[in-house]
């Protein structure tokens, strides 16, 4: 028997994967046996991110498209289908939008809901008959500490977040009969590319390190653990959880 937490056989999209969570959710599930599917709206980015773990001896794919446009998200994923199944959907793609809430613009609240939500529900819904078929699937969605709390500036990412949370449960309610398991990562303060600034700024590292009890941001590599383990047999009887990944941050007032 193969130990709970090999993915040997698995094929796995992760979005938003060229750098930062994404990349390092992409090569903890390849380390782990998993074929990646690498996705970003950019070929130019996910060359390099595809060379590196190809250079390291594991499979991998590119799959660039954009996934708050329907019609590419749609026909790659029936092209990345049309050959093989993908037995693990990650969504991981997402950006931010800092302004105060009275500032935020129409577009900006829907760009948020487009990103992380409607993107995940037309993954889902493409990836998870073939899932149902097979009666085996695994589809993590990467919540955020931003689906259960706030902070000025961040008001249409909360809403996303929260909404992210909230289908996660329904998904996992509607496909667990399938033995379709649908679980989120909440990761905390982590830092990435996206996140350079922030840790630059004097002020908003020092929130983050008083915020959080293990009193420093988070390494990317330290997020892969969990998905492997919500991507295998180890994980067969969790579903509609979100595991929060944040040095303690949640439990701390």
């Amino acid at each position: 028997m193969t130990h709970p937490f090999d993915l040997s056989g698995r094929r796995a999209l992760i979005t938003g994967s060229s750098r930062g969570l994404g990349f390092a959710i992409a090569r903890g599930l390849a380390e782990a046996g998993a074929a990646v599917i690498l996705n970003g709206r950019d070929p130019a980015t996910l060359a390099p991110a595809a060379d590196a773990l190809t250079h390291a001896g594991h499979r991998v794919e590119i799959a660039p498209f954009d996934v708050a446009d329907p019609v590419a998200l749609t026909d790659s994923v029936q092209r990345l289908q049309a050959d093989q199944p993908i037995h693990i959907l990650v969504n991981n793609a997402g950006l931010q939008i800092r302004a105060a809430l009275v500032d935020q613009p129409d577009h900006a609240w829907q760009t948020m809901f487009d990103v992380h939500v409607m993107a995940a529900v037309r993954l889902a819904r493409l990836i998870a008959p073939t899932m149902i078929q097979r009666r085996q699937g695994k589809i993590i969605n990467i919540c955020s500490l931003m689906s259960e709390v706030t902070r000025p500036t961040v008001a249409p990412y909360t809403m996303a977040k929260g909404a992210l949370k909230m289908l996660t449960k329904a998904m996992a309610v509607e496909w667990a009969a399938h033995n379709i398991q649908v679980n989120g990562i909440g990761p905390g303060y982590f830092a990435t590319e996206m996140n350079a600034a922030l840790i630059q700024d004097e002020a908003f590292n020092a929130f983050v390190t008083r915020r959080t009890p293990a009193g420093r941001w988070g390494k990317p590599e330290e997020l892969a653990p969990v998905a492997v383990f919500l991507a295998s047999r180890a994980s067969d009887f969790v579903n509609g959880q979100i595991v929060y990944v944040d040095g303690g941050a949640l439990a701390n007032l």
